[in-house]
Formats: structure tokens, C-alpha cells, sequence
């Protein structure tokens, strides 16, 4: 074994987004690119000598060769000891539990989330902080710095790590511990959830779940937690063993990607409940039979039924969402009497208030929703959290959403995404939309009179720090919202996302498709924004 030093040259494209730095394989591949960008985390981390680090990510192509890379890194640079989950596999949730059960310094986690994989597809690096978290904007901020003036890296000269099995090796001075990916997750979940009381629900044999892992980093939790430790029956996990290429599908949760479960729970023999999870593990989505619960529901419902649940059964401290995510969890927090934040879009806007213990649950529109039991999103976890809750009341997906409606009135809403759209032609969109917003507030679009247009920016409530242009927002006077974003998730192109939010508290009204009860909105986004103009797309790639 040989310490090296390798001379390299700052690539100009190194600037990580809310979640980590993205890019397609062929990018990651090129000569000193990863490591450049490792070596920069590395160089950003303080008193990381002998420090422990956890490395894992989603399986997705090219995550073997990354670990390898990354542990003959860490060895060079000092640290003392690596934790790496099995064959390379951690979601990102257990990362997060990992990081925070070992006090670790911080981790590694390799994944592009819900975007494709494969040799042609796309591959992520991301560092989450020793509390288990997303890295905040100051510590990503000063790894890019780093990455704009590196000049050499750090690794050692040595053979691979076996990582097909669990065990203790020496890389160099540096202990590589691979660990069982599961153990470490499953015995938090146990520790939060009534699992005695979900094993009954399986098998009293009167109810059925089909878990969609959509061939991704859930499938080994699934299995070993659904059908192993709560008894649910062997074909309950479908799609269950993750792929480099994710069986050449879209691990992304949603009504469009994962149509093999939305044909099963709308088809004629559904089972009672239905759940998918995303590439790393970290997104839900939530089905009844011939129901769809929206993720903002889902946000909403949960924090009205925590006190089921014993790892909430004392309460929760306060709730928080991202902005575009509907106000319906607002509601809720109103009557229970907690705090509800507002914040920008991006997991990390939750950690200071989780660890602050402002909030207790959080959630985004984009099918992620957590709690303070990890830093991360968590979708297996939301997953247990409705089939605890389903175990309880007894009753189905279907009556407890309309039942939550009844309560607290309906928050018609709806995303629609335009992906891969010309990038300027998108700056354009969002320039020419921002240039009216000084003479909206007043002005009647169509029914609804505009009581305010801003581009939200946020306040920190724990450390005072400020985010700005966060999402351009046109708000009426009936409650009704419209939220135009550029997303930072994809690689190619820009992702336009436009929000869609009405309030409905009459109960006789609550029946309507999304679509139609957000037809007047819809009509007003394209009229004020010219979508089609500028997206040069006559309808949008996904609606959920």
C-alpha cells in the first residue's frame, strides 16, 4: 500500500444543490472528477483525524466503483474508521440513522435519488453533517469554493474492499467495518412503531399491501421489515432487489413512474393499501384501494393521528412543511395548538428546527415526509406510520382521508412538471412572470381577486440565517395559491414545477377531480406566465 498525492486541475461544474452534486455517469467518470470532489469534502471537513465517516448509497450504476474510490480516500486523508453497508447498499434514511448512532462526523451518501440510472443515467454525491443531515448551504458553499481551486488529492494505493459481505478490514491505518444495511434502521423503526400491532393487521387475513421498491435501495428493508419482522406475506414487496439501472424504470414515486402499482390499486381485485419508494429511499407515495393520498394529505393526516402512534404519543412540538407543499398540515397544527413553519424547498431547511426541537414532523410536496427520528426524508418510515395508523382505527386509506376532510376542509392541489425544458427559455418564463408581480396584488384574474405576488424568501427562526428567491408566489384573496419553481434535481435542461392550491371547506364539494376543481388556476398560471410559449410544450411531462 502507497500513499499518493495526485496533481489535478479544478473542474468549473462542481457546485452541489440542495441535494449534493448531480451529474450523468459519463460526467462522474472522467478522470479525477470524483475525486476532486471528494477531496474537497475531505478538505472541508474539521477534525476529521481518526474520525468515523459513513459511506453508502442506492445501488444505482457506478456506486461500487465510487465506494472504492471513496475509502482509499479517507484512508489517505486521515480518518479512522469507515462504516459502508453491504454490497454498497444504504438508503438515505439509514444513512442518516447510521451517521447519528455512531457519531459519526458525517457520511457519504452516493445517490441521484429518483433520477434514472444506468451506464448513460445519472449519479450523486452528497455529505451529510454529524447530526445526520444534508449538508447546510455554508458547509456546501465551502466545499464548491474548494472544488474551484484544488490542485491535488489524497488516496491510497490499494486492493478493494470485499463488500459483498459483512465484516472488519484495515485499509492502510484506517478500520472499513461493512455492516448489515438494515439492522441498524429496522431496530429504530421497532423502537417508533407498533410493530405487534401491524403484525396483526397481516395476518388476520383481511388485509392486503403491495410495496412498490421500484427495484431501488428499498427492496432489502422491505423485505426484511414487511415480510420478515411484521409477518406481511412472501410477494407483498414487489420490484424488491435494487438494480444498477433500476430495472430500466424511473424510481420516482408518483402516479406516472410507478404505473404497475397505480394499475394494481385501481384494479379490480386492490389490495387494501399500496406504497412506493424512490432510487435512495427517502419518497413515498401513499394508495388506498382506488385511492390516491396526496402527499401533502398524507403530511396532514399523519399529524393528526401521531398520538397513535407510540413514538408521538406524547405530542409533537411543532410541524413544518416547504413552501409549495399545501397549507393543509397548516390547519391541523392550528387545532392542535403547535407551531407550523413555512420553509424553502430542500430537507435541510428542516434540520435547525428538528434539532432545535421546533418541529417534530415535516414534510414536502414532492413525496417526502420525516420526523426528528433521522435528518432525512424517510419513506419507509411514513410507510409504518400510516400502517400503524391503519391498525388502530380499522379503518380504510379511503374513510380516513375523507374523514380528515370533513374535519379540516379539502386543500384541492396539484403539481404539474414540465422536465427538461430549455434552461434560458425557463429563466425567461420566471423573468417575464416576476416582471408583473408590482402591479398584481389588486388586480382580479379571472373569479379570484391576487391579494399578494413575491418571491418567498426565508427567515431561520434558530440561527437567523437568510434564503431568498425561493419560489415565485401568486396569492388570492380566497386562501388559493399559484407557486411557479425551478427545480434543481434534474440534470438536463430545467425542471419548471407549477403549484396548484384551493381551499374547499364545504364537504358536499370534496368530491371533485383535482384537475377540474383547479381548472380556473390552471387557466390564470398559463395566461399570466405563457407556459406554452415559453416550454414550447403544449402539456406538462408529469401531473400528481
Amino acid at each position: 500500500m502507497n500513499l499518493k498525492t495526485v496533481s489535478t486541475q479544478p473542474f468549473s461544474d462542481q457546485k452541489p444543490g440542495t441535494s449534493g452534486l448531480r451529474k450523468s455517469v459519463p460526467d462522474f467518470q472522467k478522470p479525477h472528477y470524483l475525486e476532486n470532489f471528494i477531496q474537497s469534502i475531505f478538505d472541508s471537513i474539521d477534525s476529521k483525524d481518526g474520525s468515523t465517516l459513513v459511506v453508502g448509497g442506492d445501488g444505482r450504476y457506478y456506486n461500487r466503483q465510487a465506494i472504492q474510490t471513496i475509502l482509499k480516500m479517507a484512508a489517505a486523508n486521515g480518518f479512522g474508521r469507515v462504516l459502508v453497508g453491504c454490497d454498497g447498499i444504504l438508503s438515505t434514511p439509514a444513512a442518516s440513522c447510521v451517521i447519528r448512532e455512531n457519531q459519526a462526523i458525517g457520511g457519504i451518501i452516493l445517490s441521484a435519488s429518483h433520477n434514472p440510472g444506468g451506464p448513460e443515467g445519472d449519479f450523486g454525491v452528497k455529505f451529510n453533517t454529524s447530526n445526520g443531515g444534508p449538508a447546510p448551504e455554508k458547509v456546501t458553499d465551502a466545499i464548491y469554493a474548494r472544488s474551484k481551486e484544488i490542485n491535488e488529492y489524497k488516496i491510497l494505493e490499494a486492493a478493494d474492499i470485499n463488500l459483498d459481505r459483512v465484516g472488519s478490514f484495515k485499509l492502510g491505518t484506517m478500520d472499513v467495518e461493512v455492516i448489515n444495511s438494515v439492522d441498524s434502521y429496522a431496530k429504530l423503526m421497532e423502537s417508533l412503531f407498533d410493530f405487534p400491532r401491524i403484525r396483526e393487521l397481516f395476518t388476520s387475513g383481511n388485509f392486503r399491501m403491495c410495496m412498490d421498491s421500484m427495484h431501488a435501495v428499498t427492496g432489502p428493508y422491505a423485505h426484511e421489515i414487511l415480510e420478515g419482522r411484521l409477518g406481511a406475506p412472501e410477494g407483498t414487496v414487489m420490484n424488491g432487489k435494487p438494480l444498477e439501472d433500476f430495472g430500466g424504470g424511473h424510481p420516482d414515486p408518483n402516479l406516472v413512474y410507478a404505473h404497475d402499482l397505480v394499475e394494481i390499486l385501481f384494479g379490480s381485485d386492490a389490495p387494501d393499501f399500496g406504497a412506493a419508494s424512490d432510487g435512495d429511499g427517502d419518497r413515498n407515495m401513499i394508495l388506498g384501494r382506488n385511492f390516491f393520498v396526496t402527499p401533502s394529505d398524507s403530511l396532514a393526516v399523519l399529524t393528526a393521528n401521531a398520538t397513535l402512534v407510540p413514538g408521538y404519543k406524547n405530542g409533537l412540538s411543532g410541524v413544518a412543511r416547504s413552501m409549495p407543499t399545501s397549507q393543509a398540515v397548516d390547519r391541523v397544527a392550528q387545532r392542535l395548538g403547535i407551531d407550523c413553519y413555512e420553509t424553502p424547498t430542500g430537507w435541510k431547511f428542516f434540520g435547525n428546527l428538528l434539532d432545535a426541537d421546533k418541529a417534530t414532523l415535516c414534510g414536502e410536496e414532492s413525496f417526502g415526509t420525516g420526523s426528528n427520528h433521522v435528518r432525512e426524508k424517510d419513506g419507509l418510515w411514513a410507510v409504518f406510520f400510516w400502517l400503524n395508523v391503519l391498525a388502530v382505527r380499522g379503518d380504510s386509506v379511503e374513510e380516513i382521508v375523507k374523514e380528515h376532510w370533513k374535519t379540516y376542509g379539502r386543500n384541492y392541489y396539484s403539481r404539474h412538471d414540465y422536465e427538461e425544458v430549455d434552461k434560458e427559455r425557463a429563466m425567461d418564463l420566471m423573468a417575464h412572470l416576476r416582471s408583473q408581480f408590482p402591479t398584481l396584488p389588486g388586480q382580479k384574474l379571472g373569479n379570484y381577486e391576487v391579494e399578494y405576488a413575491d418571491d418567498f424568501s426565508y427567515s431561520d427562526p434558530v440561527d437567523g440565517s437568510i434564503s431568498e428567491n425561493q419560489g415565485l408566489r401568486i396569492g388570492f384573496t380566497d386562501g388559493s395559491r399559484i407557486v411557479f419553481r425551478l427545480s434543481g434535481t434534474g440534470t438536463k435542461g430545467a425542471t419548471l414545477r407549477i403549484y396548484l392550491e384551493s381551499y374547499e371547506p364545504d364537504s358536499s364539494k370534496h368530491d371533485l377531480d383535482p384537475q377540474e376543481a383547479l381548472a380556473p388556476f390552471i387557466e390564470i398560471a398559463e395566461k399570466i406566465a405563457q407556459i406554452r410559449q415559453f416550454t414550447e410544450r403544449n402539456e406538462p411531462t408529469v401531473i400528481t
